[in-house]
């Protein structure tokens, strides 16, 4: 399974593992994405669609006939409990997992039906105050895709309501919203072990984008940390633009500490989707190595 990166004859590798296509809150096709990828110079790319894996095989063709080598992961809602009463929303990216593996793909399924309820109840809520209809948030995705809040704001978009899709997530549809319905997310140890279990590599997305500035670093959670590296976890996606800069060394010492992989990926959702753009943070060649040297769920394409 493992291939060694040296083989790859790139003098500067510009590794990106977080980008999503239109399959799920991306705007690009898997095709544009990977195409926008090769003109940003990005020469390796994970495409990590929501809860899906819809998108692999187009962008695995894209990438041999644009020459970037395409990595196929998951970006995975998940949901944590801290403490007795409180949950937290955490994304884990699953890379390389057996796609056919039956407990992932039951389980991935479950979160796009929740994801669909919880679209159709905030469409009925929207409906109230704009003229705004199911169909109408299904023109805006292609058949089959992952069903999120972007789907909404495209349309709110579309209608005139709001300029961007930026704009709908800071006035209408934030989580303090009246709008707003919570959807169903496995447990976040309950998905560290089905990627594991599939065959994949569990790197947390964006970890502690809603520290707040300024805070102690004893403020930060480490219990939160322990539970998922003793979960199996086995990496941080450190360099993302929502990271706290104070929090970076921090979770670079916890990375060493445990021997963690450690990421650096735009989550790249498209040019007018989020202000991200491809290959702003990379990830280093020996740390993509140890994600295919660990992954024996899906071969590496090449």
């Amino acid at each position: 399974m493992a291939e060694n990166f040296s083989s790859w004859h790139y003098s500067a590798p510009v590794i990106d593992l977080h980008a999503h296509s239109n399959m799920s809150d991306g705007l690009d096709s898997p095709t544009e994405l990977v195409q926008n990828a090769a003109l940003a110079g990005v020469t390796t790319l994970a495409i990590t669609d929501h809860d899906t894996t819809l998108g692999w095989d187009e962008a695995i063709i894209a990438g041999r006939q644009n020459q970037v080598r395409v990595i196929p992961g998951i970006e995975v809602s998940t949901r944590q409990l801290i403490g007795e009463n409180r949950s937290i929303s955490v994304h884990i990216l699953a890379y390389l997992p057996d796609p056919k593996n039956s407990a992932l793909v039951e389980e991935l399924d479950k979160t796009r039906r929740s994801r669909i309820d919880r679209a159709k109840k905030m469409v009925a809520l929207l409906a109230e105050d704009y003229p705004i209809t199911w169909e109408m948030v299904l023109a805006q995705i292609p058949e089959g895709s992952t069903v999120g809040r972007p789907a909404l704001a495209d349309t709110l978009v579309s209608m005139g309501v709001v300029p961007t899709r930026s704009d709908a997530f800071t006035s209408i549809l934030h989580s303090h919203s009246r709008y707003y319905v919570s959807d169903y997310s496995v447990d976040t140890t309950d998905a560290i072990a089905l990627i594991r279990g599939a065959g994949g590599v569990s790197v947390i997305a964006h970890p502690l984008i809603d520290f707040p500035a300024g805070a102690s670093m004893t403020d930060l959670p480490a219990e939160f940390f322990k539970i998922l590296i003793g979960a199996g976890l086995n990496g941080i996606e450190i360099e993302h633009r929502s990271v706290p800069k104070q929090a970076k060394q921090w979770l670079k010492n916890l990375a060493v500490k445990h021997n963690l992989i450690t990421t650096g990926s735009s989550d790249y959702h498209g040019i007018d989707g989020k202000d991200n753009r491809l290959g702003e943070n990379r990830t280093e060649p020996a740390m993509l190595q140890r994600i295919l040297d660990q992954a024996s769920g899906f071969e590496v394409p090449l």
